[in-house]
């Protein structure tokens, strides 16, 4: 074993001190900081055929990369956020009216039930309404308190949110430029044998590509088409169900059915038939046969983990990281595969 005398521990103590430091310093700005990483390592193949079409002008190509993101992600986002936001306070705004009539609503479900379930429900039916509506009207009142918390701090989330996005393209700007020059002196900085980092390195650098690629490109495809359906068959607030089915369908498997199938149930139950059954149909046929033929071909070719892998290790992701976790979940997972699989073969390694 290597002995270190007391300068050496003393300096590794002081590396080690100021490494949490540094890193306590960008805590306020930790989401900035991991997207602009994200992006730069996403764009890095665009950024490169610039680059060269260019003329090797590393300004140049760097900011000619930034607008690229700002045209085909921050826009698009920004203007989806606000006609979230728009449907969002319209359809609290019809609920706060009474002009969605929840009662009226269960009952006209309750109506297409079978015949044994219908008789069920009649016998606990003051129970199972007062239960409901209870939970409905918790609902509400939480919602309007979300509301006026939301009122109260959107100059600040505002404020925040341009702060933490002029550092994002800031940041990305000089990863872009200086990028490989930065990645080389983390992979040389890494205290591992050269057998361990390339492969480390490049799994590191696939899986986020992948991940990002893959799952946002599935949700987007799920969330737009679940939106299209939603405002061809007039179900109110068409934009924020998109969204919310581009959120859920983040996790595999499950994801957009949790919003499309209990629509498509209600309206079998309340006899709108050719709505549910095309609404049915859309969801398994063209939804779910999105998520059947892109995710695999996107996220699994390349990451290399199993499907039931990706699922927990994307909601396990979410649970602990936020929005961030669809990404830092399945890197962390694939990590986790590559440092065993490399464990594992440390005698090759060792006898070369």
């Amino acid at each position: 074993m290597t002995q270190f005398t007391l300068p050496q521990n003393s300096f590794l103590l002081l590396l080690g001190v100021v490494t949490l430091a540094f890193f306590w310093i960008l805590l306020p700005f930790s989401g900035a900081v991991f997207w602009a990483m994200v992006l730069a390592i996403v764009f890095a193949p665009v950024h490169h055929r610039l680059r060269t079409a260019l003329g090797q002008r590393p300004n140049t190509a760097a900011f000619a990369t930034l607008m690229l993101i700002i045209l085909m992600v921050i826009l698009p986002v920004t203007l989806i956020s606000a006609a979230l936001v728009d449907q969002a306070l319209g359809l609290y705004a019809m609920v706060s009216a009474g002009q969605l009539d929840f009662d009226a609503m269960l009952r006209r479900g309750i109506a297409g039930l079978p015949g044994w379930a219908g008789s069920l429900f009649d016998r606990y039916e003051s129970t199972i309404m007062d239960t409901l509506r209870d939970k409905l009207s918790a609902g509400i009142a939480q919602a309007s308190q979300l509301a006026a918390r939301y009122a109260v701090n959107v100059g600040r989330n505002a404020l925040n949110f341009i702060v933490s996005m002029t550092i994002m393209l800031y940041l990305l700007f000089f990863l872009f430029r200086d990028g490989r020059v930065i990645a080389a002196r983390i992979k040389h900085a890494v205290p591992l044998d050269a057998h361990y980092k390339k492969p480390l390195f490049d799994k590191f650098v696939t899986v986020i590509r992948a991940t990002v690629k893959g799952n946002v490109l599935v949700a987007v495809a799920q969330g737009t088409l679940g939106g299209l359906i939603f405002w061809f068959l007039d179900v109110p607030g068409p934009v924020l169900w998109g969204v919310v089915m581009s959120f859920l369908s983040l996790l595999p498997a499950v994801g957009a059915a949790l919003i499309w199938g209990p629509v498509a149930a209600y309206f079998l139950f309340t006899g709108a038939v050719w709505q549910g059954a095309v609404l049915a149909l859309y969801g398994v046929l063209v939804i779910g046969l999105v998520d059947n033929l892109l995710r695999p071909i996107l996220v699994g070719k390349d990451t290399k983990l199993p499907d039931y892998l990706v699922l927990l290790s994307t909601i396990g992701g979410m649970a602990l990281f936020g929005l961030n976790g669809f990404v830092i979940g399945p890197v962390i997972a694939a990590l986790f595969i590559a440092c065993w699989s490399l464990f594992s073969r440390a005698d090759e390694f060792h006898g070369e």
